[in-house]
């Protein structure tokens, strides 16, 4: 069994590097999928803990929020991923009427929407990077196009980490000319 400490310090590391690599800027949108029944070692689903999603969001937000970013975190399939973000996030999304369960939505959005002063909850948006812990499938999230970043990190508990970030398409062909800094 992995300890409360050994979660907190690897979902803070994994965040440093991501929001390290990941290119990103302030008021962009950063998307969290997490099982915490993954993190615990059990089958996506079936063992939510809040009081894992509570170190992961508490350490998760305090970095999303030393960046200047917003934080979207996604559901379970149960409520087909909709995501709780902050109202004052929230630009063209349109708001849904779903309220996050423990087992309907899952312990880390169940934490989201209590924790976040304003939540509100939305079917889609366009994320500028992610963490996705124990393989929730964030990419349907993510604008285009996607990219993966890697980490030291590859799991966090018992749950296998991925992160991605964004960058613009590169468009025109064999005789365009593209700015590096965006790759």
């Amino acid at each position: 069994m992995t300890s409360v400490e050994t979660i907190r310090q690897s979902v803070r590391t994994a965040m440093a590097e991501l929001l390290d690599l990941a290119k990103v800027r302030e008021g962009q949108l950063f998307v969290v999928g997490c099982s915490t029944s993954e993190v615990m070692g059990k089958k996506i689903g079936t063992d939510s803990h809040i009081d894992v999603a509570q170190i992961l969001f508490d350490e998760i937000y305090k970095a999303i929020k030393a960046k200047g970013l917003n934080l979207a975190v996604q559901c379970c399939e149960h409520i087909n991923r909709a995501l709780v973000m902050e109202r004052s996030a929230v630009t063209w999304e349109e708001e849904v009427n779903v309220v996050p369960q423990r087992h309907a939505g899952g312990a880390m959005a169940v934490t989201a929407y209590e924790r976040f002063d304003d939540p509100v909850m939305v079917e889609f948006i366009k994320a500028d990077a992610g963490i996705d812990i124990g393989d929730t499938f964030i990419g349907m999230h993510m604008k285009h196009v996607t990219v993966p970043v890697r980490l030291s990190i590859k799991e966090i508990g018992e749950a296998h980490v991925t992160a991605c970030r964004v960058r613009p398409k590169s468009i025109g062909g064999e005789r365009a000319a593209y700015n590096e800094a965006l790759m």
